[in-house]
């Protein structure tokens, strides 16, 4: 254990015994899991988040896992820390494909994601209001936060019951997260969150909400802190990963469990609420995080991307093909560099041109970071196609492991599906049955599903990408060269600018047909 001027910093053994002092109601495959600790179809997915921790006992790696947390002066995991400067985006941008080209997903970014949004949502609800709480009540928690080192899972995808209908028009109220009750004591919650990433094993959720809400959704308008075993929680999880599948050669060491969580009447005390019914706020809080987390994403799936690059480059050597004579396995490589740099390079611009909040603290920038997500998400198909052209079909008509150790067939088959001579069998399908876990196995189909839909649809980033982009001021620019040198007596001999009508001049024309009055 790392100690430091605020707490410490937990190695992952600590982490995983850290999960020993909750009890959570937790089932998986439809059985109630004692521990979840003990819990092997957790185990990779726990494994996966212990390397944010084992990472920043690493001093090859202080510079990126670890920093400087401004309003404690405490050193912090860096998945924990609120950005002040375009070095702390470039670092946990590049911290996030770190941790993510060794685990796959390290998960713990959403912890960092949620922090930064309800930091600035905070601070600018408590501008609005005459007795400011929100925001040094958050500051009280992130603070315990980073002194314990804790992992926080996000609970904002809900239910959603009927998609055309709002929060409060559902026939079916617990399809959504709402405040049922207000009380001196805090505020009572009950309904659904249905995608929550490594649910069981975090240590407490951060509800948020998971759209803008209006005055009739006023009590679905809520943001506070739930002990991963609070009364009345209940979690139904994935495994994560496919632990014990020896011929998932990633997954079933790295991995992750995702949940919907039941909340039936959970009391969540006042210091750890952060908003109670502020609809005003819930657009600034989304998209906030929608932000940070899409920059994140970035960042995330560009390890995996090293991941594809380093197995497809080893899979050609392993198959006796030299890509620099090979120009369409060369080719199919460039485009799966191309697609990973290209959207991370987003993350890079994002960071570089990151944006002040008036909370102090600086956020990725939009336009960049929407953009960046939404390349990563429609390609995340080309960067599997790409290894596939690269690997051949042997990923996917590989006999089983079984097979390795079957006497009656083992070695015909050593003989017949080896590839270079210098290069062993076993290790020719190593590599086959990697590339196989990670594009063409229920693995495959979860990577790419995540990668479209987490951190928002694709129209959703659409949505904000136009939303932000400064098409007005690039349509003044061409208004602008348009103008240039074009007089009323058309001697410059460009021809008449044409307009719609109505806007040719300040006064505006008159409309055919129609008698203009003085």
């Amino acid at each position: 254990m790392l100690m430091n001027s605020g707490g410490r910093i937990m190695s992952a053994a600590e982490y995983k015994e850290s999960l020993r002092r909750y009890q959570p109601r937790v089932f998986v495959n439809g059985q109630v899991v004692a521990s979840v600790a003990d819990e092997p179809q957790f185990e990779p997915g726990i494994r996966a988040v212990g390397v944010t921790y084992d990472f920043a006992q690493r001093p090859e790696y202080g510079g990126l896992m670890l920093a400087e947390q401004a309003t404690s002066g405490a050193t912090v995991n860096r998945m924990l820390h609120i950005n002040r400067d375009t070095d702390d985006l470039l670092s946990k941008l590049e911290a996030v494909r770190l941790l993510c080209r060794e685990t796959g997903c390290a998960q713990r970014y959403l912890t960092h994601d949620a922090l930064n949004a309800i930091y600035q949502s905070t601070w600018a609800m408590d501008q609005d209001a005459s007795n400011a709480e929100y925001h040094p009540r958050f500051l009280e928690y992130l603070h315990r936060v980073q002194q314990e080192d804790l992992t926080l899972g996000v609970a904002m995808t809900d239910a959603k019951g009927d998609r055309s209908k709002r929060p409060h028009q559902q026939s079916e109220r617990n399809s959504y997260v709402h405040i049922k009750e207000r009380r001196s004591d805090g505020v009572v919650l009950s309904g659904t969150k249905a995608i929550v990433t490594g649910g069981p094993y975090m240590h407490e959720l951060l509800v948020m909400p998971c759209r803008t809400m209006t005055e009739a959704d006023e009590d679905f308008a809520v943001c506070c802190a739930v002990p991963i075993d609070a009364e009345g929680l209940t979690i139904v999880a994935r495994p994560a990963g496919r632990p014990g599948d020896e011929e998932a050669k990633f997954s079933a060491k790295y991995g992750q469990s995702t949940a919907v969580c039941h909340f039936a009447d959970v009391l969540v005390p006042w210091e750890r609420v952060f908003m109670a019914g502020e609809w005003q706020h819930t657009e600034h809080l989304v998209t906030s995080y929608a932000n940070h987390h899409r920059h994140s994403c970035i960042g995330a799936r560009a390890g995996f991307g090293d991941l594809l690059i380093g197995a497809g480059a080893l899979m050609s050597e392993s198959n006796g093909l030299d890509m620099d004579k090979v120009p369409h396995l060369r080719d199919a490589m460039v485009d799966l560099i191309k697609i990973t740099e290209s959207f991370f390079a987003c993350g890079v611009a994002a960071s570089v041109y990151g944006v002040t909040d008036p909370c102090g603290s600086l956020m990725p920038e939009p336009v960049f970071s929407n953009i960046g997500k939404l390349l990563l998400a429609t390609k995340i198909y080309d960067m599997h196609r790409a290894a596939h052209e690269v690997s051949g079909g042997l990923i996917v008509a590989l006999p089983g492991p079984d097979e390795d150790h079957n006497p009656e067939t083992a070695g015909d088959l050593a003989a017949v599906l080896g590839g270079r001579s210098d290069i062993p069998y076993a290790q020719r399908m190593e590599v086959s049955r990697f590339i196989g876990d990670l594009t063409a196995s229920s693995t495959g189909g979860w990577y790419s599903v995540i990668s479209l839909h987490g951190g928002g649809s694709p129209a959703a980033m659409k949505r904000e990408i136009f939303r932000r982009y400064p098409v007005e001021e690039r349509q003044a620019l061409v208004e602008r060269l348009l103008d240039r040198g074009v007089a009323d007596t058309g001697e410059s001999g460009a021809p008449p600018r044409q307009r719609q009508p109505g806007q040719c001049c300040d006064t505006g024309c008159t409309v055919p047909g129609e008698i203009k009055s003085d």
